[in-house]
């Protein structure tokens, strides 16, 4: 039969994790009862559950209620884990929502929290039964061995279920050990129409009703009981038993289910002693042990190796200086499972085979992430409660020493492993290491973690609030990738989106403008981004994105080409759109004496809140209303001060709203999205035969497609979430015009009202000599006065000498910047040909020349020969034939990718060494000198050219990648490298047989 998975809900110590121990002593799956206040319960197994008495994890254990087998899911009831407990949710079949009644009684009705689990259950569909915890507290107090009146019980279970009733809806109904009987009959008629005229003719409701109405979410149960006393219990497993499962037809074979394609969802991951575990529902079909499991494998940039293949699935043809993007693109992988297991508690079960409706860990899948969905299963990843503050993390080892950062992010890399919104990321602006948190109680749980896991005593800065941003009105962005042999223009229309529903998309391509296969290459792609707004840098949200057309090439349109091109579109249109930044809003209510309401409402008003006509009862009073997350602070204690320590502040979580000091944020943030490299704004057009940049403000002028969208009058009864007047829009600064190419296969714009006539010969040199000048000031204003280097007199290809010993590499080092300053001049020279003499080329050339990053690509030698089974091979023979082979290869590799490569030779141990470096075609070559290491000279160049540039350094060498890391460089594997080469071989056949 058919396994039913049941999750346990509930505020902090409402007894959930008590329930869960009565129900598996009371099934037989435990032989003694634990309790949390012991330490000894089945499902708290972490020591740091044991020694706080709350859960921190989800856990599960089995049992059997008959021949039925269940699955329960103890779920953490801290706000501050609410997280773990949302992500279990999606697989669970049916739930129970623990309620406290001594929070009941004392709130007059459920606790804010209850409110925001009833919300969960509901935005999940979840079929729910209700479980009122803790009645013996409301009981007059009888001798041990004695239970209370029955009608002492039935008083307090209806009063109970009154004040439930009155908050969560009138499809509560109780129920007790008889399940159905006269007293809920009516209530359970009366939840659905079509049952209530039934059993006015018959006079009867079935189990069949009942189950169906549960599964339907119209009927939600209601039991009453003590679960430490194991008293309601009985009659709550009875429940679960008669009125829980699928409704499957009768002629639906367990035969015919296992054969049934696999499917199954992903909902946390682990790890166990070095393994890893992939925990997850089987929805259907069957998983074995060493079947083979499609995965997504994330991967940086474009380049996609297939070691299979021995060659690289090209997707995307943008240069490798895009594999640091934050933006990543995927593909799918097959790993093997190597073991499944069922786990109960801490121990588990070894299986060679699991079934539908089954929960197993299995090992062997190293890409697998909560959301996931496998098999026939999509992926479902969106989350309600996210965590509403960021911290910065810094960490020391056991002695104090400061740790650096690559061992700090491995860390908590491992921790967004099995908590993904901890949200790790390193701040490109000021190179800290920051986390989202939900509160102090996780910051000392992570802090336990780093400490025991890994030997880190961390340290968190204080919390910022995490800020998101949506638009207001509709508009339509346009983003257009053509480079040299390349080509993609994309046009998306942004909306306005219902608030919480995070970004959505739809196609609406105009027929017969852009094939079906690029429509939904771009729509995955854009499903894979997290785009950032334009205001602060904060996450988008709440847009609505809608495919309107695009273009393509047949001849040069790639992949890769519609990701730049949609990617700009959404920037453009964002800074085309009347942006609003939102700010995290909690739900408050405070029980507060009567005499202090002014002064609530007063405070609430102050902190930019909102809140509801206070509700008197006797002597208290009940104030409920929301406020900014940001102005909340510790507001609890100074209610405690003002009321003399009688009232309470109870939050809950409400949502995002338009922020109330947006400028003063905006301001704060300092964010520029035109500097943003990661996130353009502008697009890539063709002119002169070379990609040119075009700024936001001015694509639309240059776009070679018309969607015909116009945008529509603001009108007052839109549906739109939020409807802020305080909104932010920029102005377009850039008025300079652009010559461009026109497209082979036609445009339906023409540009040529855009175009100016080119200057002579004279004007055009006297721009360049400028331009060239320009260039070599800012260049020795950065690195100093480029010093002249001398040439072997015997063969100018061996290039520069090192004068003396005294000089060492340092000359060297200067002639390659000096090399790569002249290549930017020839470069600006030749690009501008035509239109070099205009005052508008000039200056987008000198800006150009302010921003130019050189990138570098410093290669070990012999680090890479001995890492490349050809070269290794070699190398045992002819060292000299190896290092050729070396050269020529990255020569190749350098003359099409731009790189400037410079390649590092051991020579410390040659006596007398004084160093030398050569010019070999198009790359740099060094010999080091006498005591001087590879290494150590890669460690300082490296240091010295990543200040202004992109530096990349090839080497297998661990210890030296961490301390490349250190210097701002970024590592590159042997293997890397060669994937590397492999990318650019294979881009540049393309390249011939096309043409």
């Amino acid at each position: 039969m058919k396994n039913t998975t049941i999750g346990i809900l509930a505020h902090v110590d409402a007894g959930k994790t008590t329930l869960s121990e009565s129900i598996l002593f009371q099934t037989g799956a435990v032989k003694k009862r634990g309790r949390v206040d012991h330490g000894d319960a089945f499902l708290d197994t972490d020591e740091m559950e044991k020694k706080r008495g709350i859960t921190i994890y989800s856990k599960l254990a089995r049992f059997r209620i008959g021949d039925r087998p269940f699955t329960i899911l103890d779920t953490p009831g801290h706000v501050d884990f609410s997280p773990e407990m949302e992500r279990v949710l999606r697989v669970l079949d049916a739930a129970v929502l623990v309620v406290s009644a001594a929070d009941l009684t004392a709130q007059q009705g459920a606790d804010p929290q209850v409110r925001v689990l009833w919300k969960l259950l509901q935005h999940y569909e979840v079929p729910a039964f209700l479980f009122i915890n803790k009645i013996d507290q409301l009981l007059p107090r009888v001798p041990e061995g004695e239970k209370a009146k029955p009608a002492e019980v039935q008083d307090v279970c209806e009063k109970l279920f009154g004040l439930l009733r009155s908050d969560l809806g009138q499809g509560l109904v109780r129920f007790d050990e008889r399940q159905i009987c006269e007293d809920n009959e009516e209530g359970i008629a009366v939840c659905d129409d079509a049952l209530m005229e039934r059993v006015l003719e018959s006079g009867h409701v079935e189990q069949a009703d009942v189950s169906r109405l549960i599964r339907e979410r119209k009927l939600f149960p209601v039991y009453c009981g003590s679960a430490l006393r194991n008293e309601g219990t009985e009659a709550l497993l009875e429940g679960l038993s008669l009125f829980t499962g699928e409704a499957v037809p009768a002629a639906f074979s367990e035969e015919q289910e296992e054969n049934l394609p696999f499917g199954a969802f992903v909902y946390k991951i682990t790890r166990e002693n070095g393994t890893r575990l992939t925990w997850m529902k089987i929805t259907q079909g069957t998983l074995s042990v060493r079947d083979s499991v499609r995965e997504v494998m994330p991967q940086a940039g474009n380049m996609l190796f297939s070691s299979e293949q021995g060659s690289l699935a090209l997707d995307g043809t943008e240069g490798m200086e895009d594999a640091d993007e934050t933006s990543l693109q995927e593909r799918e992988t097959s790993e093997k499972i190597s073991e499944l297991r069922l786990y109960s508690g801490d121990r588990y079960e070894v299986r060679t085979s699991v079934c539908a409706g089954e929960i197993a860990a299995a090992a062997g899948l190293s890409y697998t992430s909560a959301g996931d969905g496998l098999g026939v299963e999509e992926n479902r990843k969106e989350e309600i409660l996210t965590p509403i503050m960021t911290s910065s993390v810094t960490a020391t080892d056991r002695f104090g020493k400061p740790v650096d950062d690559f061992t700090l992010l491995k860390a908590l890399r491992e921790l967004e492993e099995q908590e993904p919104m901890l949200h790790v990321e390193k701040e490109e602006e000021t190179g800290d290491i920051t986390v989202r948190i939900m509160g102090a109680v996780q910051i000392e749980i992570l802090k336990n973690l780093l400490r025991e896991k890994n030997d880190l005593r961390a340290e968190f800065g204080p919390g910022s609030i995490v800020y998101q941003e949506t638009i207001r009105r509709p508009v339509e962005g346009v983003g257009h990738f053509e480079p040299l042999r390349h080509y993609a223009e994309v046009h998306l229309l942004l909306e306005p989106g219902d608030a919480g529903s995070g970004i959505t998309f739809e196609n609406r391509c105009i027929p017969n403008t852009l094939e079906r296969n690029w429509q939904n290459l771009i729509l995955s792609q854009l499903a894979v981004k997290s785009f950032k707004g334009v205001l602060t840098g904060s996450g988008l949200t709440d847009v609505h994105i809608c495919l309107l057309g695009g273009k393509a090439n047949k001849k040069h349109t790639s992949g890769g080409d519609f990701r730049k091109a949609a990617y700009a579109a959404v920037r453009q249109g964002l800074m085309m759109a009347e942006n609003i930044l939102l700010e995290p809003v909690l739900n408050v209510t405070l029980e507060i004496p009567s005499e202090n309401v002014g002064r609530a409402m007063t405070d609430i008003s102050q902190m930019h809140g909102r809140c509801q006509p206070a509700e008197f009862r006797g002597e208290e009073a009940v104030l409920e209303g929301s406020v900014p997350a940001s102005e909340l602070g510790d507001y609890a204690a100074q209610v405690a001060g003002y009321t003399g320590g009688r009232g309470r502040l109870s939050v809950s979580w409400k949502g995002y709203e338009p922020c109330h000091n947006a400028r003063e944020i905006i301001e704060e943030k300092k964010y520029d999205p035109d500097t943003d490299r990661r996130n353009p704004t502008w697009s890539v057009f063709c002119s002169h035969g070379a990609g040119t940049v075009v700024p936001w403000d001015r694509v639309r002028d240059y776009m070679h497609v018309d969607t015909g969208w116009k945008s529509e009058p603001e009108d007052s009864s839109s549906k739109a979430a939020y409807r802020s007047d305080d909104y932010y829009t920029f102005t377009g600064t850039h008025t300079e015009e652009i010559e461009l190419d026109r497209p082979e296969d036609g445009v339906e714009k023409d540009h040529s009202a855009h175009r100016e006539k080119s200057r002579d010969f004279r004007e055009r040199q006297q721009a360049f000599r400028s331009e060239e000048d320009e260039l070599k000031r800012i260049f020795e204003k950065t690195y100093g006065p480029v010093k002249e280097q001398l040439r072997h007199p015997d063969n100018v290809r061996r290039g520069t000498v090192l004068p003396s010993e005294e000089a060492g590499n340092e000359e060297a080092v200067q002639g390659i910047l000096a090399k790569a300053v002249q290549g930017i001049s020839a470069e600006a020279a030749q690009g501008n040909g035509k239109a070099a003499g205009s005052e508008a080329s000039a200056r987008s050339a000198k800006k150009a020349a302010r921003k130019e990053i050189q990138e570098f690509l410093l290669v070990d030698g012999y680090n890479i020969i001995f890492a490349w089974e050809e070269l290794k091979e070699l190398a045992q023979t002819d060292i000299k034939s190896a290092r050729d082979r070396l050269l020529e290869i990255l020569s190749d590799y350098a003359g099409y990718s731009g790189v400037n490569v410079i390649v590092v030779f051991d020579a410390y141990r040659i006596p007398g060494g004084k160093g030398e470096v050569y010019r070999h075609h198009n790359i740099d070559v060094v010999y080091t000198k006498e005591a001087e290491t590879a290494d150590l000279y890669i460690e300082k160049t490296a240091h010295r050219l990543s200040k202004n540039n992109r530096v990349t350094v090839a080497t297998g060498d661990f210890v030296e990648q961490v301390i490349i890391f250190g210097a701002g460089a970024f590592r590159l594997s042997p293997r890397g490298l060669l994937e590397q080469i492999l990318f650019a071989a294979a881009e540049l056949r393309e390249k011939y047989l096309t043409d």
